[in-house]
């Protein structure tokens, strides 16, 4: 029963993430609300949230932040490359290390 039940879950978690990102620009708050479900779906069944589902939350205000809409981007100059990603709700700066 459990795999089952985790499937489904991943599944639903894989189409709201989906549905939030194609309305982030038209309607935010409904973004936010379909991305909060996504969230409280992995937490109840327990399960972790892949990557790129992960990644689309701020790592500082929890907040769905949808790329380009939302956030900025950015490719970072340093020797080590890396794209920063500031969220627009909280002002936090994270990178991601982009490998050679």
């Amino acid at each position: 029963m459990k795999p089952v039940v985790r499937k489904i879950a991943l599944e639903r978690m894989q189409i709201l993430i989906d549905s939030a990102i194609s309305n982030a620009r038209k309607d935010p708050e409904l973004s936010q609300r379909q991305a909060h479900l996504a969230r409280r779906l992995s937490t109840r069944h327990n399960i972790r949230m892949p990557y790129d589902l992960r990644m689309v939350f701020c790592k500082k205000c929890k907040s769905f932040i949808a790329p380009g809409i939302n956030s900025k981007i950015r490719l970072g100059r340093a020797s080590v490359k890396s794209i920063r990603i500031s969220c627009n709700f909280c002002g936090h700066t994270y990178r991601k290390i982009i490998p050679q």
